[in-house]
């Protein structure tokens, strides 16, 4: 059934016609009530704009759809990456299967593949004792996601261990990392699926050629992460490689080798496992029919509550979390890239909105730059915010009369509720109108179980959001055409060719 058709979606087009106003009904009941927990995480929703009457055509919602039974269906490995009657990649989409090891899984020959590389990893990290720095060569989910959550960890990594990523093609970019760097003491990750990336097999050159240059043979500093038979399943160029498989897409393939061979360099084994083992926890949690326990699921209703009947565009995600710096940029990628789609998995054009425009900045850097528009700006923009309640290194100190960290979640809260309650004032300038909708993610401590769970928190809330939508949020056809014309403006510009001359007219101009 499309979206607009489920009677809950015409239940909620209704009551979005006088939603709930937050000015009026904020209390502290119903702040200590609309909360969910699991995995360690608590989810705040009383400053979201919906009560009983949309919880419940909410709730109906993700019934009719399906969601769960869908959830179960990509667990298990059914085919969910389609376009029916349209060639498509037409597989899975198991990136559940990389972590579920803790019980019995759901999908045992994809969960035996990565278990074998798993293994091959821990045994492989005794061999990287000897490097002090590791450079993982990748672009898109071969880099945001592994970025976003090494940072995340940085502060429980073993002494003496650096991680680096390039992706950006800019050669700057590259001179900037290798210039500082021992590269007797530095191994290479190079991260490609295909084998084929531009970007990549440009920068991976590039780093070879420095190690040639300092008369280091490249060979025994460099590890390939690709696919099995790919161009980079080389074992003359590679001291060793690690496979990812077609069913795990790029955005998704942080708990895979692509994340976890600098999460392995970087970090003590256990806690390795202690990653995976909170996103498995956050999978299971996904499965859950009761969606008031299920917290991707309640997010991601949330989050359809207001982009398709509130009918806000974007979102923002303010982790009050320097760690947690380069998250929103992978959920960038993890919610644009998986459900920026214009047409339903039957080939048609929708007739609704689907995935928003998600950006962020930590807190509370934010507070004193964009936070401007949030409060008093014309467009309303809802936030999802994540905090801890205790730092990572502990390290803290009280300055006047209280600690950094009591500041950072006291700065998280009181910005939850101003944005909801608003503060009228007969000075216009200073008057707040309020009623501008947020929840927060709320954790004791940044861990590598709570960074598990939380980006598999994000993972399923996308998919359950596509799930209602009935959109493919396993491929990316989207970023190809462009990809496809910068190789005609490389011919152009190189003089390989001269046909593209659209091109040829601006690069006539450029200085």
């Amino acid at each position: 059934m499309p979206f607009n058709d489920y009677p809950a979606s015409v239940q909620l087009k209704k009551l979005a016609q006088n939603p709930p106003d937050l000015t009026k009904i904020l209390t502290p009941h119903r702040l200590e009530e609309m909360t969910a927990e699991a995995a360690g995480l608590r989810l705040f929703y009383g400053a979201e704009r919906v009560h009983t009457p949309e919880l419940d055509a909410l709730f109906a919602l993700a019934e009719e759809a399906k969601v769960i039974k869908k959830m179960e269906a990509m667990q298990r490995g059914n085919i969910v990456n389609v376009i029916e009657g349209y060639p498509s990649e037409n597989r899975p989409a198991l990136h559940t299967a990389m972590r579920d090891f803790f019980e019995a899984p759901l999908a045992p020959e994809a969960t035996k593949l990565a278990k074998t590389e798993l293994d091959k990893l821990q045994k492989f990290t005794a061999r990287l004792d000897i490097f002090t720095d590791l450079v993982q060569i990748g672009i898109g989910g071969s880099a945001l996601g592994p970025q976003a959550v090494y940072l995340g960890l940085e502060a429980f990594k073993k002494p003496g261990k650096n991680v680096h990523f390039l992706s950006n093609v800019d050669p700057d970019e590259a001179a900037r990392i290798f210039s500082q760097l021992d590269l007797a003491k530095t191994v290479v990750v190079v991260v490609s699926k295909s084998g084929s990336t531009l970007e990549t097999l440009t920068n991976e050159t590039i780093a070879r050629g420095y190690f040639e240059k300092s008369g280091i043979n490249p060979q025994l500093h460099f590890v390939a992460v690709t696919g099995k038979g790919s161009p980079m399943d080389n074992p003359s160029h590679y001291a060793a490689s690690f496979y990812m498989w077609d069913y795990v897409g790029g955005r998704y393939s942080a708990t895979s080798m692509v994340g976890l061979v600098a999460l392995a360099f970087a970090l003590p084994w256990e806690r390795v496992l202690s990653f995976l083992e909170g996103a498995h926890t956050m999978d299971r949690i996904a499965l859950g029919s009761d969606p008031r326990k299920n917290l991707p699921l309640l997010s991601a209703l949330l989050g359809i509550w207001n982009r398709n009947f509130l009918g806000f565009p974007t979102v923002g995600v303010i982790p009050y979390s320097q760690a947690l710096s380069r998250f929103p940029a992978h959920l960038q990628q993890l919610d644009m890239e998986s459900n920026g789609k214009h047409v339903g998995k039957e080939g048609k054009h929708v007739a609704f909105s689907t995935g928003p425009i998600v950006w962020g900045e930590p807190g509370t850097n934010g507070q004193h730059s964009f936070f401007q528009l949030l409060h008093q700006g014309t467009n309303i923009v809802p936030l999802e915010f994540i905090g801890f309640t205790e730092s990572q290194y502990r390290q803290d100190q009280e300055v006047a009369g209280s600690t950094s960290q009591q500041k950072l979640v006291a700065n998280l809260l009181a910005q939850a509720i101003a944005l909801a309650q608003g503060d009228p004032n007969p000075n216009p300038n200073k008057s707040f109108a309020g009623n501008r909708p947020s929840r927060i993610l709320m954790g004791k401590q940044l861990d590598a179980f709570t960074m598990g769970a939380i980006l598999a928190y994000y993972e399923h809330k996308v998919a359950f959001q596509g799930f209602c939508w009935n959109i493919n949020s396993f491929d990316q056809e989207g970023v190809q055409l462009g990809k496809t014309l910068a190789l005609k403006v490389i011919d152009q510009m190189t003089g390989k060719k001269r046909d593209f001359p659209l091109a040829g007219a601006w690069l006539k101009k450029l200085p």
